[in-house]
């Protein structure tokens, strides 16, 4: 992806830090990111919270706002990359929570994704709708995600 390359020469040369907390992408993104050789010096990790009480338990989200909001949502895809941006102490953290399907989950149609990233300067989430089959939604996903934060990056620096 020609956008994880354009992430590599952001971060090396912003010389700051990124990380991830991914549900339906599975590892993805960190695949993507670390599939260029010298992601070790800017990429601290990802961390994969596919269940819901992995969200609960390793990123501290709330069984409540888990229970009030949905796990497909603004606000978990909000605190999953601001409470991860802290335990991976990195500059920037991009979450993922959606539905990748095959069906509908939370009332939420196949396709319907959020897209978190946290920053220096507070958290921004993007509700994206792709289409697809499951696997074409979780590139998309992480495509959207490395677009957006390249974006980002060249606003804040």
């Amino acid at each position: 992806m020609i956008e994880a390359n354009e992430i590599h020469k952001l971060f090396h040369s912003q010389q700051i830090s990124l990380g991830a907390a991914e549900s339906f992408t599975g590892g993805l993104f960190a695949r993507e990111i670390t599939a260029i050789p010298g992601a070790s010096n800017f990429f601290k990790g990802s961390i994969v919270t596919y269940a819901t009480e992995e969200k609960n338990r390793l990123l501290g989200i709330s069984y409540d706002d888990i229970n009030k909001y949905g796990v497909v949502s603004e606000e978990i895809a909000s605190l999953m990359a601001s409470n991860a941006r802290q335990l991976l102490n990195v500059d920037y953290c991009v979450s993922f929570t959606g539905n990748a399907g095959p069906i509908p989950m939370e009332n939420k149609p196949v396709g319907e994704v959020y897209i978190g990233i946290a920053t220096p300067n507070g958290t921004q989430v993007f509700k994206l709708l792709l289409n697809g089959d499951r696997e074409t939604i979780q590139k998309e996903g992480v495509r959207n995600a490395l677009y957006i934060l390249r974006q980002i990056i060249l606003k804040n620096n």
